[in-house]
């Protein structure tokens, strides 16, 4: 029986995910938002619950590759899509050769985070060194980043803030640097404890630390400023480990 238990975890995740996918094809950034957390949630908790219980299994392996690939990777595709979108209405933009059966052509470019994240979750998949580290972005703290943007216009509602969020150049730039992100090779710390000592874990509970600070202070917006330090640590992190 216990074997089931990760997996069933993960079935919540793609089903949050599927949900989210509803929400953000409707513009309802928040609801999508929502789901795509509670997505992120479970995916934590059934890897946790498959190391604890010790039924890790190949099985659940493609499975939490498959709900992420819909939870963290197709929901920021088509969020990314529906910001493009808006910011092409915000135009003015009535050329209808620009228009393919219904879809923006020019807003398709944000589906390249859906394509960068099931590139990297096939390539996690069959790469054996990411047990302690990650290699690029995880797919879950991509889509923590782009989820990010609409909840920044919605519950902070800045006017300098929304009109960097909402320009085309702007959201160009994140789409990229999204992908190359995914798919790099920078090695990246993993929030995995094989003991809860402050000497073996100073960078993870460091991080941690900063996270509930910036969090508190700046509530949505602190998370693209998180992903930045992450990535900064994890390069700090090993540089101190190579000297």
């Amino acid at each position: 029986m216990k074997r089931h238990i990760p997996n069933a975890l993960t079935l919540l995740n793609l089903f949050c995910g599927c949900i989210g996918v509803i929400y953000a094809v409707h513009s309802n950034f928040v609801a999508a938002a929502f789901f795509v957390f509670l997505g992120i949630f479970f995916d934590f908790f059934d890897g946790l619950a498959a190391r604890k219980l010790k039924v890790q299994s190949e099985l659940g392996l493609q499975l939490d590759s498959l709900a992420d690939m819909v939870t963290s990777g197709l929901v920021p595709g088509i969020v990314m899509y529906k910001l493009l979108e808006l910011v092409e209405l915000d135009w003015g933009v009535n050329d209808t050769s620009d228009i393919l059966f219904g879809v923006s052509v020019f807003s398709c470019f944000g589906l390249l985070i859906t394509l960068a994240s099931a590139y990297r979750l096939a390539n996690f998949n069959i790469d054996t060194e990411q047990q302690s580290y990650f290699k690029g972005l995880p797919t879950p703290a991509n889509a923590l980043f782009i989820l990010s943007l609409p909840l920044i216009m919605e519950f902070q509602n800045n006017d300098a803030i929304n009109a960097i969020i909402l320009n085309k150049w702007f959201l160009i730039g994140v789409t990229l640097l999204s992908a190359y992100l995914l798919n790099s090779g920078i090695k990246l710390f993993a929030l995995k404890f094989k003991d809860y000592s402050f000497k073996g874990n100073a960078t993870r509970y460091i991080f941690i630390m900063l996270c509930m600070v910036l969090l508190i202070v700046l509530q949505f917006a602190a998370i693209p400023l998180l992903i930045l330090l992450y990535i900064a640590m994890s390069v700090l992190d090993n540089l101190i480990s190579k000297s």
